[in-house]
């Protein structure tokens, strides 16, 4: 029996690895995409994650490259297997109030965080809808929904995920594919944890639950929209922040 086949941008960060960890307990073939400059983490992470019995393939290409992302995505699907899902998780950060926020920072933001949504997603719908099942999940983030200071980049960046989310999800819906969207909160990760510890339980008694979220519970989130039986759920986003933001 040939595996359905996930694509995970992004897929060697904290909720990504976390990502593929579940996506391999639910019977997929894992592709985990990173960034070229990042191969030697990327590496690092996929060895760990075999050794713990993960079966991931890792693919370098820069989500930012609509061309790298055609070739990247043609190239998975004719020599590893068809791409049942996409998991758009790619994405960086480049904090600074608005009036000490450089316009290079602005624009690496958006052209990873939602520009490179859209270049993946393209090349990959054709396919989908010739055979009738896809599944489209970008990872969009709680500050797209209530902002963030130091943050206009991402979360703009994010606050228009939403509305491509939810466009291509009216587009395709036809064609047995689903489009939805997951924001996090704030997850357990090496990011996290360089925040300064008075700053962490500052944020941590903000969120009702008290705690950050595990990424595994973000992992668990987007393997539910991805399930066969999601196919009535599309265009929606699933809060997945322990309360921290209501609304």
């Amino acid at each position: 029996m040939i595996k359905n086949t996930v694509l995970i941008t992004g897929g060697t960060g904290a909720i990504g690895a976390a990502l593929c960890k579940q996506f391999d307990f639910d019977g997929y073939k894992v592709v985990a995409n990173c960034h070229p400059s990042d191969i030697q983490r990327g590496i690092e992470v996929v060895e760990e994650l075999k050794l713990s019995g993960i079966d991931v393939e890792l693919v370098t290409f820069d989500v930012r490259d609509s061309r790298a992302c055609e070739t990247a995505i043609a190239d998975i699907d004719t020599r590893i297997g068809p791409i049942a899902v996409v998991v758009n998780a790619a994405g960086i950060t480049r904090d600074a109030r608005l009036a000490n926020l450089e316009r290079s920072e602005w624009t690496a933001v958006i052209r990873t965080n939602l520009d490179g949504v859209y270049n993946v997603s393209r090349p990959a719908i054709a396919p989908m809808s010739q055979r009738k099942f896809g599944r489209i999940i970008n990872i969009s983030s709680v500050n797209g929904q209530r902002g963030q200071i130091g943050q206009t980049n991402y979360s703009a960046a994010k606050a228009d995920m939403t509305g491509f989310t939810k466009a291509l999800a009216r587009e395709v819906a036809r064609d047995g594919i689903t489009v939805n969207s997951v924001s996090p909160g704030f997850a357990r990760s090496s990011m996290i944890q360089s925040v300064p510890e008075a700053e962490r339980e500052s944020i941590v008694q903000q969120i009702p639950v008290g705690r950050f979220a595990e990424p595994e519970e973000i992992a668990r989130a987007v393997s539910f929209l991805a399930n066969i039986n999601s196919g009535y759920i599309t265009g929606t986003d699933l809060s997945v922040n322990g309360g921290y933001h209501i609304g």
